[in-house]
């Protein structure tokens, strides 16, 4: 409990701090906010052009889309700078963090803490648009309503455990950027979509290496088409909880391991 009130406290004068530059926060979320229309309209646009992909409905693409968004936006919120750990391996700033009376991870998630509303939003919106729609097809029912809002925090979790442990590995490869874009940026972006677009090696990169397969995908199987019964959403909230627990340990050992730049 009183690391939870040390967070939020935490959070809060980070965000007090990076609004202090109003103009640079408003133009940012406008430019987030085009990016990701214009990504899923070229989307929309194909699909509208010829009805579905692999089975796969607009409505129900986005869903996985929607859903994808809001994992990422509630895990860069509440620990964004776990994403940037290279910067502050190769600077030396981590040793600041390492002598504050406070634990290195929980100091490194509150800094530069910022809400992502044009993420938060937009992924909103999009899944309020596709399950009203599903709701008037009878395709799915009310009570996909909290199925989901719990699928999205155990998404992410999924994707905070994959950020922590590829941060982690930065302190054996200290470089860690070109990983990050595989292991969370084009992950996170093929993940969006169906994974049975995919060749069954990438699907099972999806599932078993890199499991973003599990934040949207493989619970939407079984809320939207009843597939897998409910062990598929359990299984989602086990790998989240499984994920956790070895990043947890991955960045513990990782931790021990870490040198000071001495500067």
């Amino acid at each position: 409990m009183m690391s939870m009130k040390l967070y939020l406290l935490l959070i809060r004068a980070s965000m007090r701090s990076r609004m202090q530059y109003k103009m640079n926060f408003l133009f940012s979320m406008a430019m987030a906010s085009c990016v990701h229309v214009a990504e899923f309209l070229m989307v929309a646009l194909v699909m509208m052009k010829f009805g579905s992909i692999k089975g796969w409905s607009l409505y129900e693409v986005c869903y996985l889309y929607g859903i994808m968004m809001l994992s990422r936006a509630i895990y860069r919120t509440l620990a964004s700078d776990v994403h940037h750990l290279e910067k502050y391996l190769v600077s030396g700033d981590l040793d600041a963090l390492i002598i504050r009376p406070i634990p290195v991870l929980l100091a490194l998630m509150t800094q530069n803490a910022k809400i992502l509303f044009a993420e938060l939003g937009q992924g909103t919106i999009l899944l309020v648009i596709a399950m009203r729609a599903l709701m008037q097809q009878g395709q799915i029912g009310w009570e996909a309503v909290p199925l989901t809002v719990l699928v999205i925090l155990s998404g992410a979790v999924i994707l905070f455990a994959i950020g922590l442990a590829t941060s982690a590995l930065g302190f054996w490869l200290t470089r860690i950027e070109s990983l990050q874009n595989m292991t969370e940026d084009a992950s996170q972006t093929a993940a969006r979509y169906p994974l049975s677009l995919y060749p069954k090696w990438l699907q099972t990169a999806f599932l078993a290496v890199v499991p973003v397969g599990f934040v949207n995908y493989i619970p939407s199987l079984f809320i939207l088409r009843q597939d897998g019964g409910l062990l598929f959403l359990l299984g989602s909230i086990l790998v989240a909880a499984l994920s956790l627990y070895l990043a947890m340990q991955l960045w513990k050992l990782g931790l021990s391991r870490y040198q000071s730049t001495g500067s």
